[in-house]
């Protein structure tokens, strides 16, 4: 973070400070919420969670070195007490982006809104130096923590925003007010919480709304309701896809013999050839919006094109491509999953597994509402119109759909199948798994089954050393 005094720190927050000698010392380091990251002169968070209170480790945390803790209660060690931690923590993070010199740029969208943010983070370092978003830490706390962690050297801030209702983007970008607003699709993740996909759109429009008149609103064009967002915002328009009036498009997309996407690139100053180190075609609007915006931010094509070229998988578990050493490849896709991104995922699988067979390793998609049945039932459809050689449902009612709609779409019998839970998957597969095999793995977070995933590779790990066989 820029250097502020407890002083300051207090003053933006509406804070007391207590038992702090000197008000003129400075937090130096991080602003962070998990007291095994405290560095010497940081500011620690207090949060009272359902599994622990952020206040029982005040004094460790200023024994570690931490400047102060910023809390709902005096703790008996250096402490700036507020009545909402969280209120706080945001009313932080606005007085410290005001002061900043970097170019806000935030994102949104039902799919791929971590995987674009990683790679557009990837284009923009190379420019300038970068701040974003880790992970999905895109919520109330999340995002602040990120605005917090830039420095007077950090030109570029781009923030991933996420929304489980509407207000929730309002909310972000009155605490982060960015400069540049990217929404890369409406789908239906989260739309059992939402009601339609009309209502998601209505959400995520939030984005463009917040953005001023100088500012720039990059929406994908090859969807319906983003593109109608182009009326709800007053700064300049963008548009990124494979639509002809795009002003950032794709053209000649294909695959390589591994799956990975290939196209060329066209802006409004030229044209360049991509070839991305990521699997399945879903990537390519990815990497439009991220060209898009950095095109936006003064990078040349030829710059955009190389370091989307170069760009790799940043966060966990999202196409994570692991190749064991005998010849069968994991493909774990297992940090969460709505009917777009299984769709992708299964597209990807059977590129990547041409002339191999292909495991489909599946869970629930949670939060679908009403639609739940029918998306799952289409998920499994769809994998036997894509000849993926077998399907693997896990867990309970939605797992079955899965498998249902794979039974009454072909008939297939042995090449689906129904198991209660992740160790009944993993023992199947270790049974089961020939050399050259390709496994992909993906469910809801809450399904927890990159325990697959790590199960088979940890399996490879042992055998490859001898000790035990991997099968």
């Amino acid at each position: 973070m820029i250097a502020l005094s407890l002083a300051e720190i207090a003053s933006v927050v509406g804070g007391q400070t207590y038992d702090i000698p000197d008000s003129a010392v400075q937090v130096t380091g991080p602003v962070v919420r998990d007291s095994r990251e405290v560095e010497p002169g940081s500011l620690f968070v207090a949060f009272v969670g359902e599994r622990a209170d952020g206040h029982d480790y005040a004094a460790d945390v200023v024994a570690a070195g931490a400047a102060a803790v910023l809390a709902s209660r005096p703790v008996g060690v250096p402490a700036i007490v507020v009545d909402d931690v969280q209120t706080a923590l945001g009313a932080l993070a606005r007085h410290v982006v005001e002061r900043l010199g970097a170019t806000l740029v935030a994102l949104t969208g039902s799919v791929g809104k971590t995987s674009s943010k990683d790679l557009l983070a990837q284009v923009l370092r190379r420019h300038a130096p970068t701040v974003f978003t880790p992970g999905s830490l895109n919520n109330e706390i999340g995002l602040p923590l990120t605005a917090l962690s830039a420095t007077d050297e950090t030109r570029f801030l781009v923030l991933e925003m996420g929304a489980r209702g509407i207000g929730h983007i309002r909310y972000l970008t009155g605490l982060t007010p960015p400069k540049i607003g990217l929404v890369l699709n409406v789908g239906t993740a989260h739309i059992g919480e939402f009601g339609g996909r009309e209502q998601i759109a209505q959400a995520k429009g939030e984005l463009v709304e917040a953005l001023p008149a100088d500012g720039a609103a990059v929406l994908n064009a090859d969807d319906p309701l983003v593109r109608a967002m182009a009326s709800r915002t007053k700064a300049r328009v963008i548009l990124f896809g494979e639509a002809d009036d795009a002003d950032v498009r794709a053209e000649n997309v294909r695959l390589t013999e591994n799956g990975q996407p290939a196209f060329t690139l066209h802006t409004p100053s030229g044209c360049s050839d991509v070839t991305l180190r990521l699997y399945g075609e879903h990537h390519v609007s990815n990497a439009l919006a991220a060209a898009a915006v950095a095109h936006e931010l003064g990078m040349s094509v030829d710059e955009i094109a190389l370091a989307l070229s170069e760009a790799g998988t940043l966060s966990r578990w999202r196409m994570e491509v692991t190749e064991r050493p005998d010849g069968v490849t994991v493909v774990n896709d297992a940090y969460n999953a709505n009917p777009e991104s299984m769709r992708a995922a299964l597209r990807a699988l059977v590129a990547m597994g041409k002339g191999r067979r292909t495991w489909a390793v599946l869970g629930q998609m949670a939060e679908l509402g009403d639609d739940s049945l029918t998306e799952h039932d289409a998920v499994g459809r769809l994998a036997v119109r894509l000849n993926v050689s077998k399907l693997v449902a896990v867990g309970g009612r939605e797992a079955s759909w899965l498998q249902l709609g794979a039974y009454n779409e072909g008939s297939w019998g042995e090449e689906s199948v129904h198991v209660s839970d992740a160790q009944a998957a993993i023992d199947l597969l270790r049974s089961e798994l020939r050399p050259g095999d390709v496994v992909l793995v993906k469910a809801s977070r809450s399904v927890g089954l990159e325990r697959v995933a790590t199960a088979l590779l940890d399996d490879a790990a042992v055998s490859s050393e001898g000790q035990v066989s991997g099968r």
